[in-house]
């Protein structure tokens, strides 16, 4: 009797452990630490903390995108110079690899230019792209192909755009171009580039030729929020990936939900939960992309948390609270120092678990991708 038991106990455990196994192999959709992507999706939400993230949950009518991301880490995000970075730092940690000081684009604490990882990527063959809702000169996607002492050098950042190893982009920022100060068109330069250079039309894939590149300025500065510029973001997200798909040797893609931030600088609910909702739905684009080319890798994060958002009950005229209506509020109008979700799914997945430094989000896609950082000359 006490072997069969033995025996019986045996059998559910291996049971157990077979069903454990198959679980876990479905979760990691043949996507473990050791493969290597030949395309990587990194996505930013400006100022998206956990609060923000979490208004996907509630406020969407359809499931969020969230819930498709099997691996989630936490990155702390201040800079050299403060603990409460801004965006210019936060971004420059993860295209360059190193801590700045806030308002950095692109340089070190000492102001020398670092090697950014769209230099590293384009030497493996690698197209680079940069999709924005912000001016393409803005903070965030600025440290992807520009080096600047201060974030507001906005006709130096774009003054480094033609001649960089960006090869698509879509936001705003036209007059940075074609209405500067110095009177120079650097439409012009893009050109001279090889850029085929749009400021009308927004992007809608097509038959993208491989060997021109591609830049939509579509606003003097910012674009229109998201619910006046509509389906702008999804589709300048796909018009990316129809053209940079077409490298056989893989592509880096930025997609940044800029405008975020600057619902929670308004301390306006409404405006930061519109554009978390366009940035969820412009991440189901990315991984319903990724599903058909399962050698690409996504990441989701943001460079810091603004305005202190909260998801609370409505405790308006009730003494206990409605526990069934949700009160968005603020702490502030600028940045907090809260830690910061990473989501990834992909190739090299497990690579973004744990808890982590901003800048060590540049080394660990470095490192699925097997590549080292490379010293500025």
């Amino acid at each position: 009797m006490r072997i069969i038991k033995v025996v019986l106990f045996l059998f559910i455990a291996l049971s157990c452990t077979t069903k454990q196994e198959q679980v876990q192999s479905n979760t990691l959709s043949n996507a473990s630490v050791g493969e290597k992507p030949k395309n990587v999706i990194l996505m930013i939400g400006d100022g998206m903390g956990l609060s923000q993230v979490s208004s996907a949950f509630y406020y969407q009518k359809d499931s969020t995108n969230f819930w498709r991301f099997p691996v989630i880490g936490l990155i702390r995000t201040s800079s050299a110079s403060h603990k409460i970075t801004d965006s210019a730092a936060g971004a420059t940690a993860f295209a360059n690899g190193q801590k700045s000081y806030n308002s950095a684009i692109g340089v070190d604490t000492d102001t020398i230019p670092l090697t950014n990882i769209s230099d590293i990527l384009s030497t493996e063959g690698k197209d680079i792209g940069l999709v924005v809702t912000s001016s393409i000169v803005h903070a965030t996607p600025a440290p992807f192909y520009a080096h600047a002492a201060r974030r507001y050098q906005y006709e130096n950042i774009a003054s480094q755009l033609p001649g960089s190893h960006i090869s698509f982009f879509a936001g705003g920022g036209l007059k940075f171009f074609n209405k500067r100060t110095d009177k120079l068109d650097y439409i012009d330069s893009l050109v001279a580039y090889n850029f085929e250079v749009d400021t009308t039309s927004m992007p809608d894939g097509g038959d993208y030729d491989i060997n021109k590149k591609y830049g939509y300025l579509l606003a003097p500065d910012g674009m229109p929020k998201a619910k006046e510029r509509g389906d702008y973001l999804t589709n300048a997200t796909q018009a990316a990936l129809d053209y940079l798909g077409r490298d056989p040797d893989g592509f880096f893609l930025m997609v940044e939900g800029s405008q975020i931030d600057w619902g929670g600088h308004e301390n306006n609910a409404d405006y930061l939960i519109g554009e978390e909702l366009d940035f969820d739905k412009t991440i189901g684009v990315v991984l319903d992309y990724a599903q058909k080319h399962p050698e690409t890798l996504v990441i989701v994060t943001a460079d810091h948390e603004t305005g202190g958002f909260t998801l609370a009950a409505d405790h308006a005229n009730k003494m206990d609270g409605d526990y069934n209506r949700i009160a968005p509020s603020f702490s502030t109008s600028g940045h907090s120092t809260t830690l910061i979700p990473v989501f990834a799914k992909g190739p090299g997945q497990d690579n973004f678990g744990g808890i982590y430094e901003n800048n060590q989000l540049f080394h660990k896609i470095l490192d699925v991708l097997r590549l080292e950082p490379q010293k500025k000359e």
